[in-house]
């Protein structure tokens, strides 16, 4: 099969406020290459702001999530061209990556198969992650003489405990979607013919939820890591008051009148209606 137009390494689908995003080189397992990786960022731009999109999805057409980088295409290739190729080929692909990581929508991760190698860089940056039961999880990088970088790393070090990060990086050796659970990779592992309508599920939920508060506490949760706990506690008390005045709906009063005053909802139960 000759390669894919830039263009159609991604596809897209919007339905019911939700974007449905995915990798679209099932022939080569969608490994991420340079065409590809130009054309998610500029995928991400297009859909960021849209008033119909509110979660985004991003999944893989085919067997793969996705099989990580192109060994020819993001190695062989681009080393030949020498350092600029080589950072160039980079920059394109951190380039996304971190704009999902901050992306002003809520963002799920749907691995529908392989993920492996550079795809734990987009793995890490979705806010929520599923698989299906017979996905495959892997850092192969040992096996074939580099360490595991791009980040990949140290997304196993942030998501995993220390044993097990260290196993998984040493040895190569691939995690199925139950075990990618237990080692913190992903939230959830499903029957594959029920991996799609759980992550609808959990993205029609998150819809009914204040928009400006989703950003700013996934936000918060990615900030406040790193951070001493007074330190997070200090960060949490400015997020908190910049939310105030930055959420346009006023969620935060509109939701304390329907529970105080309505008695219309609890808090713990569920989400304040916005349509009042």
């Amino acid at each position: 099969m000759s390669e894919r137009a830039e263009a159609d390494m991604v596809t897209v689908q919007v339905r019911d406020d939700i974007a449905w995003v995915r990798f679209n080189r099932p022939e080569k397992r969608n490994a991420m290459s340079p065409k590809l990786n130009r054309q998610m960022l500029r995928v991400l731009e297009e859909l960021e702001f849209r008033a119909d999109v509110g979660v985004l999805v991003l999944t893989g057409e085919g067997s793969a999530w996705s099989a990580g980088m192109d060994l020819q295409e993001y190695f062989r290739d681009t080393e030949a061209q020498g350092l600029e190729g080589v950072r160039r080929s980079q920059r394109e692909a951190y380039a996304w990556w971190e704009r999902l990581r901050w992306y002003q929508k809520v963002t799920i991760a749907m691995v529908n198969g392989w993920c492996f190698g550079g795809a734990y860089g987009p793995l890490y940056a979705c806010d929520l992650a599923f698989c299906s039961e017979d996905a495959q999880f892997g850092l192969s990088e040992i096996n074939w003489g580099i360490l595991p970088g791009g980040g990949a790393t140290k997304v196993a070090a942030e998501l995993m405990p220390m044993r097990k990060a260290m196993y998984h990086a040493l040895l190569g050796e691939t995690l199925s979607g139950r075990e990618a659970v237990s080692a913190g990779l992903v939230n959830e592992a499903l029957p594959a013919q029920q991996l799609e309508a759980r992550v609808t599920e959990v993205a029609k939920k998150l819809l009914k939820k204040n928009w400006a508060t989703l950003k700013a506490t996934k936000d918060a949760m990615r900030r406040v890591r790193p951070l001493t706990y007074d330190e997070a506690q200090d960060y949490l008390i400015r997020a908190q008051e910049a939310l105030n005045w930055h959420d346009e709906t006023d969620g935060r009063h509109r939701g304390m009148t329907q529970f105080l005053d309505d008695k219309s909802y609890k808090p713990g139960l569920g989400e304040y209606d916005k349509s009042k």
